[in-house]
C-alpha cells in the first residue's frame, strides 16, 4: 500500500473509532468540545519555565485514553508526522535564552532549555487532546456542537466538507499515481517533468467530481444549512464529565501539585 492509500486507511480507521459504542463516545459532543477547548486554553497558559506544573496536565489525556480504551501507541503512530513539527516550535530557544534558571547538582540548566521543553510538551498535549476529541466524536457531531454555540453555519459547513471530502481528493490522487505507475513500470515515484500535467489533471478531475457532488446535494434538498444530525438531549453524565475534569484542571493549574507530591514523598 502506497502513502496515499495509507492516508485514506488512517482517515477511515479514525472514523470507525469515533463511531464505536463506548461510554466516552456516547457523551454529548458539546461537553467534549467544551472540555477540550478549556483544557487547551489552560495548558497553553502555563509560564514558559513551569515544566513540573505542565507535566501534571498529562493526567487528562492519560485518563481519556484509559476510559476510552484507545491505544496510545496507535495515537503516536497516526500523529507521527504532526508531533515532530509541533514539537520543534521551540528548538531555537536554547540559543537565545542562556540565563541559568535551575541547578541540578553540578549541572546548570538554561532558561532556553526549559522553555523549549515546555513548548514541546504544550504542543504534544494539545495535539493529543484534539486527537482524542476526533477519535471519540464523529465529525458530524462536532459540527453539530459548533452550531449549538452559534458558530456561523458557513464556517461549520466548510469544516465538515473539507474533512469529509479530503478522502475524495486522496482517492483521485491515488488513481492518477496508479495510472502513471502502470504506464511507467519500474520507475520509482513520479518524474518531475510530469508534475505539472498530473496536478492539472487532478485539479480538473476534482472539479468535475465536486460538481457531481454538489448536484447530488441539491437533489437531496441542500439549501445552505447542513443538517449535522438529530438533536441530542444532555444527560447527567454529560454535565458531570466536563464539570469534574474542569475542576481538576483548574486545581492542577492553580496549585503546584507536582511540587506538593514531591515534598510529600521526599
Amino acid at each position: 500500500m502506497n502513502k496515499i492509500g495509507q492516508a485514506i486507511s488512517e482517515i477511515q480507521s479514525l472514523e470507525t473509532l469515533s463511531k464505536e459504542d463506548r461510554w466516552v463516545n456516547r457523551l454529548h459532543p458539546l461537553s467534549k468540545l467544551f472540555l477540550t477547548v478549556f483544557y487547551i486554553a489552560v495548558t497553553v497558559s502555563f509560564p514558559k519555565y513551569d515544566l513540573s506544573g505542565l507535566l501534571v496536565m498529562a493526567l487528562y489525556p492519560a485518563a481519556v485514553f484509559l476510559v476510552s480504551e484507545l491505544s496510545f501507541k496507535d495515537a503516536l503512530r497516526r500523529l507521527r508526522v504532526v508531533l515532530p513539527l509541533v514539537a520543534a516550535v521551540g528548538i531555537l530557544n536554547p540559543f537565545f535564552d542562556r540565563e541559568v534558571v535551575l541547578t541540578i547538582g553540578s549541572v546548570q540548566v538554561w532558561g532556553g532549555v526549559l522553555s523549549m521543553l515546555t513548548l514541546m510538551i504544550k504542543a504534544v498535549l494539545t495535539v493529543l487532546s484534539g486527537y482524542l476529541l476526533i477519535a471519540t466524536t464523529p465529525i458530524e457531531k462536532i459540527c453539530y456542537a459548533l452550531r449549538i454555540i452559534h458558530i456561523p453555519k458557513v464556517f461549520v459547513v466548510v469544516v465538515l466538507l473539507i474533512y469529509r471530502y479530503v478522502t475524495v481528493l486522496l482517492q483521485e490522487a491515488r488513481r492518477i499515481t496508479q495510472a502513471y505507475a502502470l504506464r511507467a513500470p519500474g520507475q520509482k515515484g513520479v518524474h518531475y517533468k510530469v508534475w505539472g500535467s498530473l496536478l492539472g489533471q487532478m485539479l480538473l478531475r476534482s472539479m468535475d467530481r465536486a460538481n457531481d457532488l454538489y448536484d447530488s446535494m441539491l437533489l437531496r434538498g441542500f439549501d445552505g444549512e447542513f443538517h449535522t444530525g438529530a438533536k441530542e438531549k444532555l444527560k447527567p453524565s454529560d454535565f458531570l464529565w466536563p464539570v469534574l475534569w474542569g475542576a481538576i484542571i483548574i486545581l492542577l493549574r492553580l496549585f503546584p501539585v507536582a511540587e506538593l507530591l514531591g515534598g510529600l514523598f521526599l
